[in-house]
């Protein structure tokens, strides 16, 4: 097999990505410049070549496009500190192989550039000359370091070119309209429309009429013929938020829409067709919908052929830093005012509380902030009254991510934590989420309990990762793969 390529100004992960790949047996060819591996290719060519994104003189992204140019069937892989949607979606433009985002883990990247090497003789890259579609707008807002996050940047950037339907779910506030610009901004639909229509904030009585458009006179009221949201979407995108509390009797109709590509205005006798692509979106569990009755099971299949789930802010706690500032500094902007920074103290504060209302309730935080923080510089005591509250009375999830009794404040509910078991802790935690209808409570106690587990068996076994998995009965693969997902490889 021919060697495999890896350009990065870096020279400690040129050398750990060396080290790594000789031991799997993999030839490799070593260049700290993009225009060094330029002058390479006109002589020879790699198994696969893998290359940073952001190096002086010339950035991975522009090396990827004379690659494509010159090279088409060449795999790359793209590398970055800069895990942010729009180098993401414009790797996977350009034609990356795949995206491997910075730190990552070494098994991983060689597992990786095996199989862009394996594939490579057979690779066909499609359109060699596919241009970055740069968009005057950028529909994420911030980076994101959660690797949950970098997957669904991914599937974006694999999704953006296509027709296929997309189901996109996760609690309010979660970003899903984001997610749906970000697709239809990304892809070859981007010079068409994007026409959003929320089911659950239109009356039962006119969603029909918003639809699909009525026809002069077809009811009272109908003085002039009105064209529907499917028509205003034609050569676009559709995006559907809230299709959970679409009435039965129109998820018929909206069927027979994606089956054909058909319908009639209301009132109306000649059919209309249109060439719309659906993104749609829920917060409500739609299999359970469907056993209940309340949506038909077709339509459901119809609308789940990729499904993308939005990571609630709790599972994502570290990116609340750069979000923060993010938006901090956006509505300073929008006052006229210099952007305020948080202390330390008020940061800790911010990360430990769970976000029910998700990015949305975050960025009005930061607005109040904004404005009501006395100083410009926000400590702990000023941050909003629900935090605040929150800190003060300690909900058991707290105590459990604190692991350390001394962190709850005297005099808190539940201070004592020796005198309560973590079990009943974990009944108040969870009976005050039920009350307040937090969706997935499941998956969140489950990823909460893991990361303690994992964090104090590391902290146990000074952070030799072999013994913390056989303290805690699990394999070493295992606790590598959770350590990723759980985004704990750093700590």
């Amino acid at each position: 097999m021919k060697p495999v390529w890896i350009v990065d100004d870096d020279q400690a992960i040129r050398w750990v990505l060396e080290k790594a790949l000789a031991r799997a047996g993999i030839e490799t060819r070593s260049f700290s410049q993009a225009s060094d591996v330029l002058a390479a290719l006109e002589g020879d060519e790699p198994a696969a070549l893998v290359s940073d994104i952001r190096m002086p003189g010339g950035n991975g992204l522009d090396l990827l496009r004379q690659i494509k140019e010159g090279h088409p069937a060449l795999p790359v892989i793209v590398m970055t500190a800069f895990a942010d949607l729009d180098s993401t979606v414009s790797a996977f433009q350009g034609g990356a192989f795949d995206y491997l985002a910075k730190p990552f883990d070494v098994n991983e990247a060689v597992s990786l550039i095996q199989r862009a090497a394996q594939e490579s003789a057979g690779a066909q890259d499609g359109d060699p000359s596919a241009a970055q579609n740069e968009q005057g707008e950028r529909w994420m807002m911030t980076q994101s370091a959660s690797p949950a996050m970098q997957e669904i940047f991914r599937a974006i950037g694999r999704l953006a070119q296509s027709k296929v339907t997309v189901l996109i779910t996760g609690e309010s506030g979660t970003g899903k309209e984001l997610v749906a610009r970000a697709l239809h901004g990304h892809g070859a639909r981007s010079k068409g429309p994007f026409v959003a229509l929320n089911a659950a904030a239109i009356p039962r009585d006119l969603l029909e009429a918003e639809l699909f458009g009525h026809e002069r006179g077809a009811f009272t009221g109908a003085n002039t013929l009105r064209r529907g949201r499917f028509e205003e979407a034609h050569g676009g995108t559709l995006f559907l938020d809230e299709i959970g509390d679409m009435p039965i009797e129109l998820q018929t109709r909206l069927l027979r829409v994606l089956a054909e590509g058909t319908f009639y205005r209301v009132g109306g006798a000649q059919p209309v067709r249109v060439d719309v692509r659906i993104v749609a979106a829920t917060h409500q569990p739609l299999e359970q919908r469907v056993e209940q009755g309340l949506f038909r099971e077709d339509l459901f299949h119809r609308l789940n052929v990729i499904r993308l789930r939005l990571p609630p802010l709790r599972e994502r706690v570290e990116d609340i830093p750069a979000l923060a500032q993010h938006f901090l500094t956006q509505s300073a902007r929008q006052l006229g005012v210099s952007a305020k920074r948080l202390t330390p103290d008020a940061l800790a504060a911010l990360t430990r509380f769970d976000f029910p209302g998700n990015v949305r309730q975050l960025e009005n935080f930061c607005h109040w902030l904004t404005v009501m923080a006395p100083g410009q510089t926000i400590e702990a005591a000023d941050l909003p009254p629900e935090i605040r509250a929150m800190e003060h009375s300690v909900s058991p999830s707290i105590v459990a991510r604190s692991m350390s009794p001394a962190a709850v404040p005297t005099g808190a509910v539940g201070a004592d934590v020796s005198a309560q078991s973590w079990q009943e802790f974990l009944l108040r935690d969870a009976r005050h989420r039920l009350d307040r209808g937090e969706p997935a409570i499941m998956a969140t106690l489950t990823r909460q309990f893991e990361r303690i587990l994992l964090q104090t068996a590391l902290q146990a076994s000074r952070g030799r990762r072999v013994e913390a998995a056989s303290r805690l009965g699990i394999g070493r693969n295992t606790i590598t793969r959770k350590l990723r997902d759980l985004g704990m490889e750093d700590e």
